[in-house]
């Protein structure tokens, strides 16, 4: 087994990123929600004995729904996974049902099969963010806490470059069909198989190298009550660690604006400015690109300012970015090349606050081996970032017809935790 700090383990970590970026850039960001919008386009659909005139909106609150269930559950499950050692185990299964449920997307094949969509989007989002708790809870135990920042960088780049490579094989099938003797609906439904596989597959490569049970943890019978012990002990060591604390919140805050912007940019793209679908593709592919160079290079500001100075940076530019997008409109010339700076600009930024604020976090960590459940404290507060985001940005839209007003809300957000952030102390990693 590689030690702590090693290459090898490092980079075996970070591939799950390689793994499981595919589904939040084809199936989040890119090619789904543009199918879905193309099947429910201008139709009324029904879902749980309810008429949706606004197929977005049950979209946007399926997807806080999926949220609100990682947010319950996974604090209990890394209080046992913790307890009992089995991180591993837990991260497995979610990651099974994760690519199973995309694979199932295929079924979605037109308006009359809108549930399946609804349904397995729902549930492919737990598996995918109920396994990132345990895969980032995994930082820790494989890099020092110099290492952090570099190693989640790492992590990151390695999953915008498998997912531009499968999003781009997938929309070669998308745009010619024709190549492959078969229509762009069933290549949309293809590309969905073609996720879960290659999430499924080279996860592989990260299970057969991260550790399990490190601590040698030998459970009693009654581990899920155990479990439940564990994670209340944890909750009281965060509320006595004021900097930690205060982190999680300008977290959430900086969530909320973020997580949003990354589900609904393609829909904002496609409904309220009216964008072609090569316009959205070409700056979906613009973000990831430019994401590589941004977790670059906020990876080496943090290194000579400190986490605190580069997150910062990053929080600003956000807010400017949520300006800029409330002034757009479809009717301005050349509204596309408009779309394509902003998106650069989000690209520079998006790769760079997910870096920072994960392997912030693990430096702030107390001594401690329950870093799963320290981890889900970090995930559930992002999940119910998301909640709030997606349901602000929802409502917002039924009620002025217009995501612009819903975009504009967002800023507020990144501006309470530029505050927050401000007011947080410098340790001996994090400065």
């Amino acid at each position: 087994m590689a030690a702590i700090g090693s290459k090898k383990l490092i980079n075996a970590w970070a591939f799950y990123d390689w793994a499981n970026s595919v589904y939040s850039l084809v199936i989040s960001t890119a090619v789904f929600p543009l199918y879905y919008s193309a099947v429910t386009d201008g139709e009324v659909v029904s879902f749980l004995g309810m008429e949706w005139e606004h197929p977005d909106s049950l979209y946007s609150y399926a997807l806080s729904f999926s949220f609100l269930i990682v947010a319950l559950i996974s604090p209990i499950l890394s209080g046992i996974a913790d307890y009992t050692g089995s991180k591993k185990k837990f991260m497995k299964f979610f990651c099974l049902l994760g690519s199973i449920s995309v694979m199932c997307l295929y079924f979605f094949e037109g308006i009359e099969t809108v549930w399946i969509g609804i349904v397995f989007t729902i549930l492919a989002s737990i598996g995918f963010w109920s396994s990132l708790v345990f895969y980032n809870a995994y930082l820790p135990e494989v890099a020092y806490p110099e290492q952090q920042d570099n190693a989640s960088a790492k992590g990151f780049i390695y999953g915008y470059i498998g997912s531009i490579i499968l999003l781009v094989i997938n929309l070669i099938m998308i745009q010619k069909p024709a190549l492959f003797g078969i229509d762009a609906s069933l290549a949309s439904r293809l590309s969905f198989v073609m996720v879960g596989l290659w999430w499924l597959g080279f996860a592989q490569i990260t299970f057969k190298r991260l550790p399990d049970d490190i601590y040698n943890k030998k459970p009693e019978k009654d581990y899920i009550w155990k479990g439940f012990r564990e994670l209340k002990i944890v909750s009281k060591e965060i509320a006595n660690y004021p900097t930690l604390k205060r982190f999680l919140i300008s977290f959430f805050l900086l969530s909320v604006g973020v997580q949003t912007i990354i589900l609904l940019a393609t829909i904002f793209g496609s409904t309220e400015l009216g964008l072609a679908t090569i316009d959205l593709i070409i700056t979906v592919l613009l973000i990831q690109v430019v994401a590589i160079l941004g977790a670059l290079l906020f990876s080496k500001l943090s290194e000579k300012k400190g986490n605190l100075f580069a997150l910062k940076i990053t929080i600003v530019i956000w807010m400017l970015v949520c300006f800029c997008a409330f002034l757009l409109h479809k009717d301005l010339p050349n509204i596309s090349l408009y779309f394509y700076g902003l998106s650069a600009i989000l690209g520079l930024v998006l790769g760079a606050i997910q870096t920072l604020t994960r392997s912030t976090y693990s430096k702030l960590l107390p001594e401690t081996e329950d870093h799963a459940t320290y981890f889900s404290f970090y995930d559930v507060t992002e999940k119910i970032a998301i909640v709030l985001g997606t349901l602000v940005y929802g409502i917002l839209y039924a009620i002025t017809d217009s995501m612009q007003w819903s975009v504009l809300c967002l800023a507020f957000f990144f501006l309470a935790s530029f505050v927050m952030l401000s007011l947080l102390k410098k340790t001996k990693y994090v400065n």
